[in-house]
């Protein structure tokens, strides 16, 4: 039970795309330490459950976690409006939404496969779009609920070979603020979280090589790489009634590196 009511998720239901893995899991695992009744998504069923059945394996002693999984397409727009209805009708309704799903290619851009920026806008930018107005339907006449868009330090910053997905991240932020504009008057919070360099296995190629090790260790004011658990505290206050006030905001989980120079 957290030590505030205000940071209280008892009972909520919270839908994070992308959590067969990587930062999805460890925001999942986080909101049902909360208290939530989480919904995993992603492509892979098997992979989910498999996901599902390691978050039920570490359930604290004497505690009792609700973790269902959705397997559904995010960039598939009829897919994602057919999942959503059907979790609304069987599941109950989703008071939080974590819009996580996201890949990355790298390549410089003059060569940047134009298939690889179809793909990169679809799972980044056209995902957030999809789920989250699937869910607001929902939300709106319902007069609350919380969607939370996961952006990167790349909404702000730009590195060389990414420029795709800095395009994305960019527009996620401002895609957050649109529906902050559209759809606080109903309720509801909508915010990112800008995450900086973690270790995933989207940056796997990053985090085997030294020179960028060496980088970003110089670079990044904590001096070290995240740890994906380390967005769990941010992603639990936009999630709860502690953020009741806070909207259209991006909330920078990321060691200082956008604090220096």
């Amino acid at each position: 039970m957290p030590a505030s009511p205000l940071f209280d998720l008892t009972g909520r239901l919270a839908l994070v795309t992308g959590s067969s893995g990587g930062i999805g899991y460890a925001i999942a695992a986080g909101l049902a330490d909360a208290g939530a009744h989480v919904i995993l998504n992603g492509r892979d069923a098997t992979k989910l459950e498999e996901a599902a059945a390691r978050l039920r394996d570490t359930t604290p002693q004497g505690a009792t976690r609700t973790i269902l999984t959705r397997p559904f397409d995010v960039t598939d727009r009829q897919a994602v409006e057919g999942a959503v209805g059907a979790i609304e009708a069987e599941d109950g309704p989703i008071r939080i939404l974590v819009n996580n799903a996201g890949i990355q290619r790298r390549a410089p851009l003059d060569v940047f496969p134009p298939e690889d920026w179809s793909e990169i806008i679809r799972t980044n930018l056209d995902s957030v779009f999809f789920v989250g107005t699937a869910v607001a339907r929902h939300m709106i006449p319902r007069g609350m609920g919380k969607i939370i868009n996961i952006g990167s330090v790349q909404c702000e910053l730009a590195r060389p070979g990414i420029a795709p997905y800095t395009a994305t991240k960019g527009a996620v932020k401002n895609l957050t603020r649109g529906m902050c504009a559209d759809w606080a008057r109903h309720g509801m919070q909508i915010n990112a979280i800008g995450p900086g360099y973690f270790e995933t296995p989207l940056n796997r190629a990053l985090v085997e090589d030294p020179e960028f090790n060496a980088w970003l260790t110089k670079r990044t004011p904590a001096g070290r790489w995240g740890k994906v658990e380390e967005l769990q505290g941010a992603t639990i206050f936009l999630a709860s009634d502690a953020s009741s006030f806070v909207n259209g905001q991006t909330l920078y989980v990321d060691g200082g590196v956008l604090s220096v120079l």
